[in-house]
């Protein structure tokens, strides 16, 4: 996972997305010249953040029986997807400023290293949380990622979906997965506050594994679905993840503690990422000495 995005904000809004792992120590994501001064909040994530994240329910049974409507605009159920593959699911939204892309890139970069077919092997199946969006919207979503896939015979394993709020809703509380509307830069209720995630789902539609942030190891990626065609669960992962949050700089109050907690995030993972390195050098170089094996190497 990359840690340090920088964000571009516009003059309307800005986008906030920063990386926490348990604690908030963060990365930054934010570059320091989109930033206003504002006041100091105190050492807390914005309050909206404090409803956002993803709780791993390993072994949870999605709502098979939830409605949804594909890019074609055909009606379907979640469990049309189900019964002979397992599946990659995302939750986003296609309009998203700025995450939902990040993820879906991620994603797709992966699979490009996965030595799987999507439509044959397993699906794709992403959902917008949002039902405003139409299916339109997600076929052109669609088109633009089975482009940058490759694989244009592969667009039948692709599935982009929307729907309403009582699917949506199952879906969500099955995977643990919490966002928060929020209001774009028209000060409208028109984005949304969520964490960036993708889960690995059984053939019979349980969930198998979870990979969060924007960027996804395709080894772990390739075992997860191999795993998960045989309807075995995986283990927890790291709780870290990515936030998009929206919010208007005419305030900006949270920039400023935000930038101070990255600071200090930023040290710490690096102290710890240089102990950790020297620990594992040290282990490996006094084995080496006790058992003398630079002479044996050298006759």
């Amino acid at each position: 996972m990359r840690y340090g995005r920088t964000i571009r904000g516009g003059w309307q809004a800005a986008i906030l997305c920063f990386a926490l792992l348990g604690a908030p120590l963060s990365a930054q994501v934010s570059s320091y010249g989109d930033k206003q001064s504002g006041d100091n909040a105190g050492d807390q994530l914005p309050q909206v953040l404090q409803k956002v994240g993803v709780s791993q329910h390993l072994n949870q049974q999605l709502p098979l029986d939830a409605s949804f409507v594909d890019d074609t605009g055909k009606t379907v159920k979640l469990g049309d997807y189900f019964g002979k593959h397992p599946a990659i699911l995302s939750l986003v939204y296609y309009n998203c400023p700025m995450l939902c892309s990040e993820e879906l890139d991620g994603l797709t970069g992966a699979m490009e290293m996965v030595k799987l077919t999507p439509g044959k092997d397993f699906d794709v199946v992403i959902i917008s949380i949002d039902p405003s969006e139409t299916p339109e919207t997600a076929a052109a979503k669609k088109a633009f990622y089975v482009k940058r896939y490759g694989r244009p015979e592969t667009a039948s394993g692709w599935h982009f979906l929307t729907g309403q709020r009582p699917a949506i809703d199952a879906v969500t509380n099955a995977v643990g997965f919490g966002y928060v509307k929020v209001p774009g830069p028209d000060g409208k209720l028109t984005q949304f506050a969520h964490a960036s995630s993708i889960e690995i789902v059984t053939t019979d539609g349980k969930l198998a594994q979870y990979y969060l942030g924007v960027e996804y190891s395709p080894k772990d990626m390739l075992l997860g679905l191999i795993d998960a065609s045989g309807n075995k669960i995986g283990s927890p992962v790291a709780n870290i993840l990515t936030y998009c949050y929206h919010y208007d700089p005419q305030t900006n109050k949270h920039s400023l503690i935000i930038a101070r907690v990255v600071q200090f995030g930023g040290m710490v993972t690096v102290a710890g990422l240089g102990g950790f390195m020297f620990l594992m050098f040290r282990r490996d170089v006094n084995p080496a000495r006790e058992h003398d094996l630079t002479k044996k190497e050298n006759g």
